[in-house]
């Protein structure tokens, strides 16, 4: 059993449709332990957002806040995602200037120094750990 979680994003300019989505590639359901996101080189667990990464997206950049066709599913320790499925963090569909809104300021926070980091183990206790700039899972037992 080797939950392999994985981070995707689909961006759809013609549909003007965004989306972040944790996937669970591997075999075996991924649990998640904690969720951070690095920003300008602090650490921030996003427990401290209720688990919203809308909510910590507008927190670092507040123009994001006008967007009003969005979807953001609050991920937290204890947070299951089986095999082969996906986790939608946040989606962003509607008009296109929200589709531009969107990945402008998530390309210019990605410059500045966004990335996150993602802890999770298996059913049996073995611990992974992902980051924007890994390789893959890495395991932490």
């Amino acid at each position: 059993i080797m939950p392999y979680l994985s981070v995707s994003v689909t961006r759809d300019a013609a549909g003007h449709f965004f989306e972040v989505e944790l996937e669970n590639l591997g075999v075996g359901p991924a649990i998640i332990e904690s969720v951070a996101m690095r920003y300008r080189g602090k650490l921030h667990p996003l427990t401290d957002y209720n688990g919203d990464l809308h909510r910590f997206l507008v927190a670092q950049a507040p123009e994001l806040d006008s967007i009003q066709f969005y979807s953001s599913t609050i991920i937290g320790k204890g947070t299951a995602i089986p095999a082969n499925a996906g986790f939608q963090m946040i989606s962003v569909g509607g008009p296109p200037e929200e589709y531009q809104l969107i990945t402008r300021t998530l390309q210019r926070l990605l410059q500045e120094g966004l990335d996150y980091e993602i802890t999770y183990r298996s059913i049996q206790g073995e611990r992974w750990r992902i980051r924007q700039d890994s390789q893959g899972p890495e395991r932490l037992d």
